[in-house]
């Protein structure tokens, strides 16, 4: 997003009647009309439930799916603020919601907010992010772990591995499944999959690198010998995958470790929503743990699915905005989702011990807990919750490149990543 359409959001959100309760709006008719990414699989199962708690609740539900990259519907969602048919409702985070804020086009929700007490029981990590200039402008739907490890307890317990704690631990345990002939690593080359592995590796051998470069986008940091290093650690764990990567989904990444074809896959927690739809068991199937990390103690990657809504002229649409937030917002609706959906409640009280989560997901939540309380709490660069999207783009290039080619070095990866951020600054 650039300073042009900011300019021209502002004329256009000055333009839209601000989001308030009217004397037309006592006679509405609560619709929305969300626009997501959530087109398939157990995503689109949970965004299911949703609307059918939207529509039970008496409103009229609409939704626009945008499969593919957030780049699509970063660019449907300007095309339409710029036409002056804002959506009710997207699906955004991180620091999209500030720069979309700072357009003047979302809608203040502080009175829904206020009168349902959201301040005091959403997770204290999401409040800058839904409020970035001080009013609520989003509504949090959950919080994902990024840094899960899912190992194969067929093959863990053929060969008697435990799961690794430490990246030396986690390249030995390899050594040993590749020297019994099998698969260690199961991977789909994906942008956003191969990201998602770079994030647990430079978290997990230098969280101030991390914070440094992922949350910072510092050059220095992306040039630095740490980054070398885990560029180096990273080419390691692409020869510890198969030639079959290219192609393959997520999806079918998950399948290959839970059924003991490969010993190690490493997604975050909404692979558990997948497992259960297709009928694996924790414990038996498969084990989740921490990605490695060679500090030790606790450690959690966040991910946040949130809904931003924008201003709106017709009061069906205004009020089914605050339908649909206080509908997202409410436990009913936050163990609901986040059952189907693999993560955990944004809110902190809500009873995970019942309403189905499993045990991965309720040790996510101690984990949550652990981490906050050390100090080693961030927010994934990989899912879009840390530099502006553009950033992101550079850096995910340069890294699912490194780990097509295996001609690039480690030191050349680490300098064409800070290359490719300076160039969009």
């Amino acid at each position: 997003m650039k300073l042009t359409l900011k300019t021209t959001l502002r004329a256009t959100g000055a333009a839209i009647a601000g989001i308030g309760m009217t004397a037309a709006v006592a006679q509405a008719e609560p619709k929305t009309n969300m626009m997501h990414q959530w087109a398939q699989g157990a995503e689109a199962a949970a965004i299911a439930k949703l609307g059918e708690m939207f529509e039970a609740a008496g409103g009229t539900w609409e939704q626009t799916s945008i499969s593919g990259h957030t780049s699509n519907t970063l660019a449907k969602l300007r095309s339409d603020v710029v036409a002056g048919n804002a959506p009710a409702a997207v699906q955004l985070k991180g620091p999209e919601i500030a720069e979309w804020n700072a357009t003047g086009t979302t809608a203040n929700l502080d009175a829904t907010a206020a009168e349902q007490g959201w301040d005091d029981v959403v997770a204290d990590e999401l409040l800058s992010v839904m409020k970035p200039t001080g009013s609520w402008v989003a509504a949090p739907m959950n919080i994902h772990r990024v840094n899960w490890m899912y190992s194969s307890k067929k093959i863990l317990d053929e060969l008697g591995i435990a799961p690794p704690k430490t990246w030396d631990e986690f390249n030995a345990a390899c050594d040993k499944v590749q020297a019994a002939g099998k698969i260690c690593i199961a991977h789909g080359a994906a942008d956003w999959s191969d990201s998602t592995t770079f994030d647990d590796v430079v978290y997990g051998m230098d969280i101030d690198l991390y914070r440094k470069a992922f949350q910072e986008a510092d050059l220095d940091a992306l040039r630095s010998d740490g980054m070398v290093a885990a560029f180096a650690q990273l080419r390691k764990m692409v020869g510890y995958m198969d030639d079959g990567i290219n192609g393959r989904s997520w999806e079918q990444s998950m399948t290959m470790t839970f059924d003991g074809e490969a010993a190690f896959f490493l997604m975050g927690d909404w692979t558990v929503a997948s497992a259960n739809l297709a009928g694996y068991t924790e414990g038996e199937d498969y084990l989740c743990n921490q990605a490695p990390v060679n500090w030790g103690g606790n450690g959690f990657i966040l991910n946040s699915d949130s809904v931003v809504f924008f201003k709106q002229k017709d009061p069906d649409f205004v009020e089914g905005q605050k339908m649909l937030a206080e509908i997202i917002m409410s436990p009913e609706f936050q163990v609901t989702f986040n059952v189907a959906k693999g993560s955990i409640p944004a809110r902190t009280d809500v009873d995970l011990s019942t309403g189905g989560f499993t045990q991965c997901q309720q040790q996510g939540l101690e984990d949550l807990k652990a981490s906050v309380a050390e100090g080693t709490l961030v927010r994934s660069m990989a899912h879009n919750m840390t530099v502006l999207q553009k950033y992101r783009g550079a850096m995910m290039e340069v890294i699912t490149e490194f780990v097509a080619d295996d001609s690039i070095s480690p030191e050349e990866a680490a300098n064409q990543l800070a290359d490719a951020v300076e160039l969009q600054m």
